[in-house]
C-alpha cells in the first residue's frame, strides 16, 4: 500500500477510474478529491513541516526491517494521511459510494504510517485534520465565491 501512496498514485488512479466509469458525477468526485488533494499535500508539506521540526520516531520502537526505508523529513504532519484523507472526503461529499470504497485504503495508509515508524500517531491525526478541512474548504469554495460575487455585483 505505501508504494501506492508514494506520490499520490494511487489518487491519481482513483480519480482516472472515477473519471471513466463514473460519468458527469464521476468526473466531479475526481475534480473535488484531486483539488483536495493538493492543497492537503501543500499545507501539509510545504507549510506545516517548514514550520514544524520533529523527528521520526526512534528506530528502536520499530520491530521490523522496514524501518530504514523512512523519509529524512519533518515527521509532523503526516503528508500522505493529508493527502488521503483531502481525497476520499471531497470524493464522499459528491460520490458518497466512491468515498466509501476510497475510504478503505484511506485508513490502510495512515495505519501503515505509524506501523512502518515513519509517523507518531499525533502525525496522523492532524494528517487527517488537514485533509479534511481541505475536502470541507473545496466543497464550500463555490458558494463562498458565487456569494462574493453577487455582493460586488450588489
Amino acid at each position: 500500500m505505501e508504494d501506492a501512496a508514494q506520490h499520490t498514485k494511487l489518487w491519481w488512479g482513483a480519480a482516472l477510474l472515477m473519471s471513466t466509469a463514473g460519468g458527469g458525477r464521476g468526473r466531479r468526485a475526481a475534480a473535488a478529491g484531486l483539488l483536495s488533494m493538493a492543497v492537503a499535500e501543500a499545507v501539509s508539506n510545504g507549510v506545516v513541516k517548514q514550520l514544524w521540526e520533529r523527528r521520526r520516531p526512534p528506530k528502536e520502537w520499530i520491530s521490523h526491517e522496514e524501518v530504514h526505508d523512512r523519509p529524512d523529513s519533518s515527521s509532523f504532519p503526516s503528508g500522505h494521511t493529508a493527502a488521503a484523507v483531502g481525497f476520499t472526503a471531497a470524493v464522499a461529499g459528491v460520490w458518497p459510494w466512491a468515498g466509501a470504497a476510497c475510504a478503505v485504503p484511506t485508513v490502510m495508509v495512515a495505519l501503515e504510517r505509524i506501523h512502518t515508524g515513519a509517523h507518531y500517531p499525533s502525525d496522523v491525526v492532524v494528517g487527517a485534520a488537514i485533509g479534511l478541512t481541505t475536502a470541507v474548504l473545496t466543497h464550500q469554495a463555490p458558494d463562498l465565491t458565487a456569494r462574493a460575487l453577487l455582493a460586488k455585483l450588489t
